[in-house]
């Protein structure tokens, strides 16, 4: 095997070798269940996608294992929430904060089940929602219909736009910069929740200063 880089897609799936398939299941099965949002989900299933004849595989092998494992996962965070709820998260965590969790509430409270197929195309938010579903007692058959369609439309999606992407002389020569833009894409809306929520920050210090 081959140095494993887990924010490098390419790496990722080049280092698990014949036991990619299981690799993708694991991944995505633990950015989506075991509170660990840090992983490449968007672009690991896209990147799968482009280089899966170089890798033995095949495309509708990579969507049915994703779909598979992120609903998996989904049930895991769905029941840490019933059973624990907020007290996994502190405002000094370096990964379960207090921060992430409000957010992840506000996303789940604006779109309700719906958030559970919106947040899984948004990273970090995708890995909590599940979990604030739990926290907040949705109906679990409800939660099951609503985690299956966003599983199986993530999956489905990210797989198919590499598909497609592969079929560019250019994205298949170019993966880095690919996989760069999807990164790109897929974090701009965190990062503008977080310069919405400073900005709103600043702005009640300062009616509080004045």
């Amino acid at each position: 095997m081959t140095a494993l880089n887990p924010f490098d897609a390419a790496s990722v799936l080049q280092a698990f070798g014949p036991f990619v398939l299981v690799g993708i299941a694991l991944l995505v099965f633990i950015e989506s269940g075991v509170l660990f949002p840090f992983l490449p989900g968007d672009s690991l299933l896209v990147t799968a996608a482009i280089l899966s004849g170089p890798l033995g595989i095949a495309p509708w092998q990579v969507a049915l294992v994703a779909s598979l494992a992120a609903l998996a996962g989904d049930q895991v965070g769905f029941w840490l929430g019933r059973r624990f709820g907020r007290r996994l998260f502190r405002d000094d965590a370096r990964l379960l904060t207090t921060a992430r969790l409000r957010e992840a509430e506000a996303f789940f409270a604006r779109w309700g089940g719906a958030s559970l197929v919106i947040g899984r195309f948004v990273p970090i938010v995708r890995t909590y929602v599940p979990l604030v579903a739990g926290a907040a007692d949705m109906p679990y058959r409800r939660f099951l219909l609503w985690n299956a369609v966003g599983a199986v439309g993530w999956s489905c999606s990210m797989t198919l736009m590499g598909v497609l992407l592969g079929g560019i002389p250019f994205i298949a020569h170019n993966i880095d910069v690919l996989v760069i833009v999807i990164v790109a894409v897929s974090v701009l809306p965190v990062v503008i929740a977080a310069v919405r929520r400073r900005r709103r920050a600043s702005r009640t210090a300062e009616e509080t200063g004045a």
